[in-house]
């Protein structure tokens, strides 16, 4: 009986480049507030971080039923005119 590894890295350059993409990764967090109303934070998320209105929405519950959510994933300068703009709008978001 024969065995074979699968993987899904071609060569050492390919786990590298793999490990430094993801150790680079942040989140952007959004939390919950009294202030702000879900179709308010729903229409921010639309336009601002292009998530479809059903992401918006679920994610808007989860923040309201859990106190924060992480509604996008990516390189700390991808994220950081995201976080403002939200600033912007009122929402309270911080960079992890």
């Amino acid at each position: 009986m024969t065995y074979s590894t699968f993987s899904s890295f071609d060569s050492e350059e390919d786990v590298l480049l793999a490990e430094s993409t993801t150790v680079n990764q942040q989140e952007l967090i959004v939390y919950n507030d009294d202030y702000n109303t879900f179709e308010w934070v729903i229409n921010c998320f639309v336009e601002i971080l292009k998530h479809t209105f059903e992401q918006a929405e679920q994610l808007s519950y989860i923040i309201h039923f859990t106190g924060k959510a992480s509604v996008k994933i990516g390189s700390y300068y991808t994220l950081k005119p995201l976080k403002e703009a939200l600033i912007d709008k009122g929402l309270s978001v911080v960079i992890e």
